[in-house]
């Protein structure tokens, strides 16, 4: 049996240290849209939930992946607060499209 490298991450590590990175993008894009979804009724009537989370899931994601490739580490200040921007630019994007999408 080959000796067990002990800096290696095992399975787990591997899909928790993932969760713990996508975590912030989606509470946030869940915590806009429902936000969006409660206190702009009229804007956000014809779109789905779904279609609204994907939107500021998706531009969430993007401000994670982009702080991590610029600063080279996650947890930045900075990463934060561009995560809250594009969140905010991702719901504006649904409710501009509209049901049209």
């Amino acid at each position: 049996m080959p000796p067990r490298n002990e800096n290696a991450l095992a399975l787990v590590d591997i899909v928790l240290h993932l969760l713990n990175f996508l975590a912030p993008a989606c509470g946030v894009a869940a915590l806009g849209a429902l936000l969006a979804k409660t206190l702009m009724r009229g804007t956000f009537a014809g779109i789905g939930w779904t279609r609204v989370l994907a939107w500021a899931a998706t531009a969430g994601l993007v401000a994670s992946i982009a702080g991590l490739a610029i600063f080279g580490r996650d947890g930045r200040i900075e990463t934060y607060a561009a995560l809250v921007l594009l969140v905010a630019l991702g719901l504006a994007a649904a409710a501009r499209r509209g049901d049209s999408a």
